[in-house]
């Protein structure tokens, strides 16, 4: 799963899937539209249920700081991929 919130000048993406062993991973990904100012964090989650609740959490952080959620797609999707392979990049920076 892959969610993406922006204001006019910031944005933060998140993503949340499984790697090969099998743990479910919270990908987040921060910055400022326009620039390559932000940052990427990992965090390992104990299971699905906990990746989702950090989820929810995250979007009350961020609707209360005036960010709006723009996309929530599947990582398998098209839009998914693109997105991923956005936060590939900010890993190569």
């Amino acid at each position: 799963m892959i969610v993406r919130w922006e204001s006019d000048h910031d944005y933060v993406l998140v993503h949340i899937h499984q790697d090969m062993f099998g743990d479910w991973i919270f990908s987040r990904a921060w910055g400022q539209i326009g620039t390559q100012f932000g940052g990427l964090k990992h965090m390992l989650a104990e299971d699905h249920d906990q990746a989702l609740m950090w989820l929810a959490d995250e979007a009350t952080i961020l609707s209360s700081r005036g960010l709006r959620k723009v996309l929530e797609v599947e990582a398998e999707s098209t839009e998914g991929q693109a997105a991923v392979r956005q936060l590939s990049l900010l890993g190569d920076a």
